[in-house]
């Protein structure tokens, strides 16, 4: 089969002048033409189009596509390899570029101001935000989220270090408690789930046992939350779940 130039403006999302000049400058001629001379594109042309498109969307210029595409010693096969690398370096790096223009825009929703060296130094690669828009969604409206955003926006710089420093601590020796098979209805378990709940109370709001509860049925039902805690050791969402409702039963009783 083969295509009128403006059949293939429409699929390739260009515009025939475009077309018109990729044939000037020899870099897609058509491979027939009607006796009238009017241009007809064949598949082999559409291939060669979207190497070219792939290309000039990752920033070469027209005179190294040229040369690219016409290597002798280059299949298509090939030129799609190329490409399909230099787009996943691209993605990879507009992801890294993503996530750290959204961290800075939940901290400012936090209220956490420091600049990126102090985040870095105090944080390193742990962004205390990273929940910050599920917290809202879940919590937005409520007198809970309100002190929470109260407490954190008079936090400095010290401020951060010490609760990182608390967060560190507590999650190394919890991760050792589920290492050494210690099991979640145990008293040592039931004390660091206390700990865990008496952290955010100091720092962020009033976690009372029932508050606690959900939120440790959060870290099991949420995927995001159980792949946070499962990271520092396999099972330890569930694991911590149950001290958390261990800790509150024997508080209540």
């Amino acid at each position: 089969m083969n295509y009128s130039v403006g059949q293939v403006a429409a699929f390739a999302g260009v515009t025939v002048r475009t077309l018109h000049h990729y044939d000037a400058i020899g870099l897609l001629p058509p491979t027939a033409r009607t006796p009238t001379g009017h241009r007809r594109y064949t598949d082999a042309d559409l291939d060669r189009l979207q190497q070219l498109l792939f290309y000039r969307e990752l920033g070469f210029p027209l005179e190294e596509i040229a040369a690219l595409l016409d290597d002798p010693a280059t299949d298509p096969a090939e030129h799609l390899r190329r490409q399909r690398d230099l787009l996943d370096t691209r993605i990879a790096r507009l992801q890294k570029m993503a996530a750290a223009v959204r961290q800075a825009l939940e901290a400012r929703t936090m209220g956490i101001d420091l600049t990126p060296e102090e985040r870095f130094e105090v944080f390193g690669d742990k962004d205390p935000d990273q929940y910050a828009d599920e917290a809202a969604q879940r919590w937005g409206g409520t007198d809970t989220y309100a002190e929470s955003m109260r407490r954190t926006s008079r936090y400095t710089k010290a401020d951060w270090q010490r609760l990182k420093a608390e967060v560190d601590a507590w999650e190394a020796r919890y991760t050792a408690l589920v290492a050494a098979g210690t099991a979640p209805d145990t008293d040592e378990a039931a004390a660091l789930a206390e700990e865990h709940r008496l952290h955010i109370t100091t720092w962020y709001f009033d976690c009372p046992h029932e508050l606690h509860t959900c939120f440790g049925d959060m870290y099991v039902s949420d995927a995001r939350f159980k792949a946070y805690y499962d990271g520092m050791h396999a099972g330890l969402a569930d694991h911590l779940r149950t001290a958390i409702r261990t800790n509150a039963h024997r508080r209540a009783g």
